[in-house]
């Protein structure tokens, strides 16, 4: 694994593994911008989600890509291979299947009570859905994933949780606790 600063960096986990967080992270300690993969997938509206065509999703997508600097995040591994073949690293968060558990129910009250907010509606549906993506990502994505990654391994970095982000890039920042 190179010593330099990426400046192209990919994440990628499930519902609840902090994805959006170390995205965030990032992008301040780095000044890149970051780009969530469900926004890329939808069009946000007022009045609700409009999908895009596969064409305009993957248009955005190597709009996003074919800049110098980037971060993206999201569970997406179907149809990303662009964005996988042009990072300098490709962070796979593989975070405990219990803590992403935990951290739903916890997002869900929060975004309930107003204190977090949500690119979409905080149903009890949504809520229900998540748990199924998560249990879905463990038995089904995971494994997929994993092995579509074989073939970047020497750009992969995989964590267990997103503090542990600090042992790799606190080389030439001091992020500390991310």
């Amino acid at each position: 694994m190179g010593m330099n600063i990426p400046n192209k960096i990919h994440i990628i986990g499930s519902v609840g593994s902090g994805k959006t967080t170390l995205a965030r992270t990032l992008s301040t300690k780095l000044q890149i911008p970051f780009y969530e993969l469900d926004n890329v997938v939808w069009k946000r509206f007022k009045t609700g989600d409009v999908r895009r065509t596969v064409d305009e999703r993957d248009d955005y997508l190597n709009s996003i890509i074919q800049t110098e600097a980037w971060i993206l995040e999201g569970v997406h591994y179907e149809w990303v291979s662009p964005s996988f073949q042009s990072a300098d690293w490709i962070i796979f968060l593989d975070t405990n299947f219990s803590k992403r558990k935990y951290r739903i129910t916890k997002r869900f009250i929060l975004q309930k009570i107003g204190l977090e907010k949500a690119n979409y509606q905080p149903t009890f549906k949504m809520f229900r859905k998540m748990f199924q993506w998560n249990t879905h990502f463990e038995h089904k994505s995971k494994p997929e994933i994993m092995k579509l990654l074989n073939q970047f391994h020497d750009k992969v970095i995989i964590l267990k949780d997103n503090s542990e982000i600090g042992d790799y890039v606190g080389k030439w920042l001091s992020i500390g606790g991310v």
